[in-house]
């Protein structure tokens, strides 16, 4: 059949120019009859895109935190406003931000303040381990201050942003849709407010890292089971509950 329709097409475009148009529309209609109809017939880049999380990809980037403070010469370190500061700083480091990256302390050297500056880096210090920070993941290194006369002391690491995707694409009546595809709207919304919630928008890239296991209780459980006891916690009589019937 479809020898038949290439050779009919064939003379049919020598004739007349007319008569080609409709010779080669009768023949693709032939060939799409004799096709197989379990074949795909092509990609359609709408149904690749029913997901949310491809049609509004939520972005994440890696962007530095930073907190200048300003030591002026002959203090005795970090004043307690400055403290403050340097304390909330530190709970979005530890906290919302999860202490993703190193913690960089950068001291001015060769100026005016820094040995004031050294002392409130010591204040640093105190504070970084009062909050359970582990002194390897702070760096301290100095930079030369140059013509300043009262330079900062710079505190910055690098913490995760998720960047929300717009929405209100609305290029399309969505109540006239013949072939019933997802709009362009759809599931943006539940991405937006999912990048704009997220705790810590490194989940995003991948999982945590587990912590290791606590062995009290571990152990604890192994040896009642080798010496053949019940490994269930104990309760005491009021703990248990009771129902009674009226009846």
């Amino acid at each position: 059949m479809k020898i038949t329709t290439l050779n009919i097409l064939h003379s049919g475009c020598r004739t007349r120019a007319l008569l080609a148009a409709a010779v080669c529309g009768l023949s693709s209609a032939g060939l799409a009859g004799c096709s197989n109809p379990m074949e795909p017939i092509g990609h359609v880049a709408a149904f690749t895109m029913v997901d949310p999380s491809q049609r509004h990809p939520i972005i994440v980037s890696d962007e530095p935190a930073s907190l200048a403070l300003t030591v002026s010469r002959g203090s005795d370190g970090l004043s307690p406003h400055q403290r403050a500061n340097f304390s909330d700083f530190l709970g979005r480091y530890r906290g919302s931000d999860t202490g993703n990256g190193q913690l960089s302390i950068s001291v001015p050297s060769g100026s005016s303040n820094e040995i004031s500056a050294l002392r409130a880096v010591a204040d640093m210090r105190e504070i970084v381990r009062s909050y359970g920070i582990d002194d390897s993941r702070v760096a301290v290194a100095p930079y030369r201050a140059g013509s300043d006369r009262n330079p900062q002391i710079r505190v910055s690491y690098n913490k995760f942003v998720a960047h929300a995707p717009d929405c209100g694409s609305w290029p399309t009546n969505i109540a006239d849709d013949p072939a019933n595809l997802p709009h362009p709207n759809l599931g943006c919304a539940t991405q937006r407010n999912f990048a704009m919630q997220v705790a810590n928008p490194a989940d995003l890239l991948g999982p945590r890292t587990m912590t290791p296991a606590t062995a009290e209780r571990r152990d604890t459980k192994w040896r009642k089971f080798n010496e053949g006891d019940t490994t269930v916690a104990k309760k005491d009589a009021e703990e248990k509950a009771s129902a009674k019937s009226e009846n």
